[in-house]
């Protein structure tokens, strides 16, 4: 009787430690150890709960594999899988990763244990397995003896000023910014220097080289006599216009020498003017030509009337304080 009772205990504590053992929080065998966390027990619909998986394994003494974590297990969603992380501590390796697990269906459901699978340097590979847990997914709650209420439109709000500050803040900042830029590069413009500016070249330069020019064209030589004394006229009376402000280009010969008559700078000149403008209104509206002589003393006279009605220079008077310029007549010429 007694040994029957004591066989009973024995077999009784026996089952025992086998249950405790199989309720362990982390499964080893061999080397590798296996740890697995649930941060809550209970969530709302919708909510996430996050599962740690972790392994440790000594890397000199065997491969640990990774195991195979489904989408979706027992009417729960993986929603976000971490990256496995690594860490070092002595010989051996812990990985960990992180899962957001959530439920859209109320109850209690079971995480499942996960399978590694380790392939040992010598030896037959075994499988380490996670630890399971039950999570409760738990709707909201709702007050039946209250009538349902319908869903609410749309509500507007107001806009008051400050909602629009912080864009005329940057308004104000980005003017700020481009007038700085503006002020900076008109300040530091970079003023290029003139050009140096060449010889200036004088009324009677000016004059001199024209009448060369009509002289190279040889046009009285080509039988065109009527135009090169247009030509030649024009430019002495534009010379007279410029060098002694007195009209010449609108007048008439006989009006012209009137007006040189009473100039008391061209008066000195009548007598050459006079010669020009005679021969050249004979070729132009008498018809008549001059002699090859006649044409060439025309353009003579021309120039010496151009030449000889330069103006005076600057000169100075070195008694005075300032060193003020004086310009001095043009002197009283002889009648050519």
């Amino acid at each position: 009787m007694g040994d029957a009772i004591w066989k009973t205990s024995f077999f009784t504590g026996f089952l025992g430690a086998l249950l405790i053992l199989a309720t362990l929080p982390s499964h080893a065998q061999g080397d590798a150890k296996t740890r697995t966390q649930l941060d809550v027990k209970q969530i709302m619909v919708g909510d996430q709960a996050r599962l740690f998986i972790e392994i440790q394994n000594n890397p000199a003494t065997g491969k640990v594999q990774w195991p195979v974590v489904p989408d979706t297990f027992n009417n729960l969603e993986v929603v976000e899988r971490g990256k496995i992380d690594t860490t070092k501590e002595g010989d051996l390796i812990r990985y960990r990763q992180r899962l957001n697990i959530t439920g859209f269906d109320s109850g209690v459901f079971k995480i499942p244990s996960f399978a590694f699978s380790v392939t040992p340097n010598s030896g037959n590979a075994y499988i380490v397995l996670s630890d399971s847990f039950a999570l409760t997914v738990q709707t909201v709650a709702v007050d039946t003896t209250k009538g349902f209420k319908g869903i609410k439109g749309i509500m507007y709000v107001k806009s008051t000023w400050k909602d629009y500050l912080l864009y005329f803040l940057g308004a104000v900042v980005i003017l700020g910014i481009l007038i700085f830029v503006i002020i900076y590069f008109l300040k530091n413009k970079k003023v290029l220097a003139p050009k140096p500016l060449g010889p200036q070249e004088s009324l009677q330069d000016k004059t001199l080289r024209l009448l060369a020019e009509l002289d190279a064209k040889s046009l009285w030589q080509k039988k065109q006599v009527k135009e090169y004394y247009i030509q030649l006229t024009d430019i002495v009376r534009d010379y007279i216009e410029q060098r002694f402000r007195t009209p010449a280009m609108e007048l008439t010969t006989d009006e012209l020498l009137h007006q040189v008559q009473s100039h008391k700078d061209l008066i000195t000149y009548y007598s050459i003017l006079s010669d020009i403008l005679h021969t050249a209104d004979l070729a132009k509206f008498a018809k008549a030509e001059p002699l090859p002589q006649e044409h060439l003393d025309t353009m003579d006279k021309a120039k010496l009337f151009v030449d000889k009605s330069r103006p005076a220079p600057t000169t100075f008077d070195l008694n005075l304080p300032d060193q003020q310029q004086t310009n001095t007549e043009p002197p009283t010429e002889k009648t050519i």
